[in-house]
């Protein structure tokens, strides 16, 4: 399931329709559901438990750790896990961070 803040719910196709703008997704399970369930194509992993963490990381370091530009407080940022409850965990901790 996938979240962003103007619409706590998105499909897959609205995510691909997204995807053509410059949007980041981030898929917030677990590694090792990524190694079992398989990656969504251009989305970067931060597990849920180091998504506030990683959100506050100095960019070049960010990039470091995640091989992506680190999103601006303004840019459109998308979570995703498996069932919908941590990616909107995800959407309230970016939101009290000061994303938009």
């Amino acid at each position: 399931n996938l979240c962003a803040g103007g619409a706590p719910s998105l499909s897959y196709r609205e995510l691909k329709d997204l995807k053509k703008t410059s949007v980041l997704h981030i898929d917030v399970r677990e590694r090792w559901e990524i190694d079992r369930f398989g990656k969504i194509p251009e989305s970067v992993n931060i597990p849920l438990g180091e998504l506030v963490e990683a959100l506050q990381m100095d960019p070049k370091e960010f990039k470091e750790q995640y091989n992506q530009k680190m999103p601006s407080k303004s840019d459109l940022v998308v979570f995703s896990c498996l069932a919908g409850t941590r990616s909107k965990q995800a959407l309230s901790f970016a939101m009290s961070l000061g994303f938009s």
